[in-house]
């Protein structure tokens, strides 16, 4: 077969299954890139070429090997320009002499400890036309480095950037990678020289192409970012001179006789760190580097592994013996630095684990390391064993030693106002005396918001539940924001930063919309990354002890179901009392805003009904003009449903001026539904609980009937218990008792 031809199927099949395994490494919240590293792994020897030799060997013939090599030069050509673009020197200003002692230390130890494996290694994995010191050089860095970028995405993820855990170990690793591969680049120096001695010349021109760029290159770069300033975009001439002078970079630090990625690296890390062109040059350059290029190059690392090398218990052993101190060299030589810096135990020990992520730039060593001879193919498949292993540990440790609990206490600690005003409805901020505050709890209401310029209906709906007459109450817009992949340049800390502000600057214009003025100071927005919306809505619910989780609904893009995706995910696993408005006004881009004068409950004697009363009852108390009818329905001959003990108990001590605005309606009809859908036309909303009465009861995970939130002639609210101990309306039985027990002592 043509070689081309069958290069170009190997690329189907390797970004085919780079994705889905990287896909499914997401799911039980891993990097992308371990699953495209194990995707690699499985086209190689290791797995395919096991369970269908012949087979593997016709795709993957020896012919196309050197094709894939020159795609997967490329892809790290790029990719390490992309690296060194998303250095942001200002990684370097947090806690730098800290930084400093740490990210020494950390390389150090390891490096260290690995020139004494090499004493025993040497022997053992390698042989006479490789130099010792060429060896040790290489395992040191080996052990040593630290992934940035995956490092980067893991902060980011956990909301980290911003703490002093986040900017410590942004800045560690950062300064990490550039003494690492200042010692990768001395290591292929005295590989291709052979001595030590022999690389001082290409060391030397080395350091001078660095001072060039470091002065030449950027005051070059500097006039095109004026010229990107000036136009406000990335011109393909622009784009065109940027990516010629990365291949003409890395042709450079080649012939100097270190590699060809040094250049790339170099080029990216002197560009000017304008946000704006930055950001257009990253977004450009990644779709087709991470989607097309770098899964060639895991494939290609992955037809040079050979798990089936390691055949004997002693050869594990080794392999064992690397893993062990290459974990330990990182941890124990961040985990001491940072504590003598004065850090915490804890964060100490998070730091550790961090700086143990290794993932894609360990493969890049290795790579190099066995093109150029001086790693074996065995050493080389026991190295990427322990990358693969160092990587895909570094989340769950560090949820065991700094767990998301902690982060999210954090975060709502910092939103959280240390008083929460409780007004009357005329806003002037008098609190009832009679009511003592061992009674009254804060009562908090939070709203998933994916969309701020089309859900102040939803945030205006949770301001009138929570009210200023009834008790102190907050209002937590919750702003999650789901990264793209895992794009490199969205995943940087900073870029996470500026999304965030942004986000935050939107909410707050959304907020400066309520009306009355005077709620506004109840609402108190919570923004934070997320790679789980629903998992992290739950969550946040539990740490911050919600009473009511208020949701817009959404039509999911691959189902009909108004309560699917998201929302559905919400209703089902939530730990909180669940409410999703369903607004067909606010579907067809209409600004829905209502003042929500008439309510209408269709009862049915569940619990989900029941707080569907109590939550009309919130809004009832609230304005004096509001007017709540309770719709219970005789069907097919059955008497209707009374109310229950609880609601009866609610009902009898309301206030009469509440009670005289609640009309009690009872109708007999064929189709309950349809009985409902008649009624909705005559009110502002409908609150119905999750009920097989109203078509929404929940049949399987995932799948509601919901023909009432379809059909409903007015905005529907539609309810589930989650608890029944939990009372929406606590503070007015409360405030009645003791009025009660004043008016009985005098």
């Amino acid at each position: 077969m043509n070689p081309v031809v069958l290069v170009l199927v190997e690329i189907l099949i390797v970004i085919g299954l780079s994705r889905i395994i990287g896909l499914a490494c997401r799911w039980v919240n891993q990097p992308l890139v371990i699953g495209e590293i194990i995707a690699g792994i499985m086209l190689g020897p290791s797995l395919f070429g096991l369970v269908a030799p012949g087979l593997a060997a016709a795709i993957f013939s020896p012919e196309t090997i050197p094709y894939l090599n020159v795609l997967s030069q490329v892809g790290l050509i790029f990719f390490m320009f992309l690296i060194g673009l998303e250095l942001d020197p200002k990684y370097l200003k947090n806690n730098l002499d800290v930084a400093i002692l740490t990210s020494n230390v950390s390389i150090i130890v390891p490096f260290s400890l690995a020139i004494v494996l090499s004493l025993w290694l040497y022997p053992l994995v390698s042989n006479a036309s490789v130099s010792f010191t060429a060896f040790a050089l290489f395992l040191g860095s080996a052990l040593s480095i630290t992934a940035f970028p995956v490092l980067a995405r893991i902060i980011t993820e956990n909301n980290l950037q911003g703490t002093r855990l986040g900017t410590l170990a942004l800045t560690c690793a950062a300064v990490d990678d550039v003494t690492a591969w200042c010692l990768l680049a001395l290591s292929i120096a005295v590989t291709r020289t052979n001595s030590m001695a022999g690389a001082v010349p290409t060391m030397i021109a080395s350091l001078v192409y660095i001072g060039l760029m470091l002065t030449a290159g950027r005051w070059f770069l500097q006039r095109v970012a004026t010229v990107y300033e000036r136009n406000g975009r990335l011109t393909q001439l622009m784009l065109a001179g940027i990516y010629a002078g990365v291949v003409a970079s890395a042709l450079i630090t080649e012939l100097i006789g270190i590699h060809l990625i040094f250049g790339a690296f170099l080029l990216g890390a002197v560009m000017p760190k304008n946000p704006g062109l930055v950001r257009e040059l990253a977004q450009k350059t990644e779709d087709f580097v991470l989607i097309f290029l770098l899964p060639i190059f895991f494939a290609y690392s992955g037809l040079r592994t050979q798990i089936g090398l390691l055949d004997k218990a002693e050869l594990w052993g080794i392999c064992l013996a690397i893993l062990v101190m290459a974990i330990a060299g990182k941890y124990v030589g961040t985990y001491f630095a940072a504590r003598a810096s004065g850090i915490n135990k804890r964060e100490a020990s998070a730091l550790g684990w961090l700086m143990n992520t290794r993932g894609l730039t360990e493969l890049i060593v290795l790579n190099i390391g066995l093109s150029l001879g001086v790693i074996s193919p065995l050493l080389f498949t026991m190295l990427v064993i322990m990358a693969l292993v160092t990587t895909f540990m570094t989340s769950p440790l560090l949820e065991w030693t700094y767990p998301k609990k902690l982060i999210q206490l954090d975060v709502l600690e910092a939103v959280n106002p240390q008083e929460i005003p409780s007004t009357d409805s005329s806003g002037s901020g008098s609190q009832n005396p009679q009511v003592t505050n061992s009674l009254i709890r804060t009562y908090n209401i939070l709203v998933p918001v994916a969309n701020p310029s089309t859900q102040k209906g939803l945030l205006q709906l949770a301001v009138a539940i929570a009210g200023t007459r009834l008790q102190p109450a907050i209002v937590h817009p919750l702003s999650l924001i789901e990264l793209q992949d895992d794009y490199l340049f969205e995943s940087m800390p900073m870029e996470a930063e500026r999304v965030i502000a942004e986000r935050h600057l939107r909410l707050e214009e959304l907020i400066q919309s309520l009306e009355p003025p005077e709620v506004r100071a109840l609402v108190h927005p919570i923004i934070k990354i997320s790679n789980n919306i629903a998992q992290e809505t739950a969550q946040i619910a539990a740490l911050d002890g919600t009473d009511l989780i208020l949701a817009g609904s959404h039509r999911p893009a691959f189902s009909q179901n108004l309560l699917g995706g998201r929302v559905g995910q919400i209703l089902s696993t939530a730990p909180a009392d669940v409410a999703v408005l369903i607004n067909r006004a606010v579907e067809l881009g209409e600004a829905a805003i209502q003042d929500y004068e008439n309510l209408l409950v269709p009862y049915s004697a569940n619990i989900h009904d029941d707080l569907s009363l109590e939550l009309a009852l919130r809004l009832l108390i609230k304005r004096d003009r509001r007017h709540l009818t309770i719709l219970r329905i005789a069907a097919n001959g059955q008497p209707a449903q009374e109310l229950s003990y609880e609601a009866n108990a609610l009902m009898a001590k309301l206030p009469s001026t509440v009670r005289s605005r609640i009309e009690m309606q009872l109708i007999e009809a064929e189709d309950p539904i349809q009985a409902v859908i008649e009624a909705s036309a005559k009110v502002d909303l409908t609150l119905a609980g999750m009920s097989r009465s109203w078509g929404i009861e929940r049949q399987t995970l995932g799948r509601y009937t919901d023909e009432l939130a379809t059909r409903c002639q007015s905005p529907l609210l539609i309810t589930r218990r989650y608890s029944q101990v939990t009372s929406h309306l606590a503070s007015v039985l409360a405030k009645e008792e003791q009025n009660f027990n004043l008016q009985t002592s005098t």
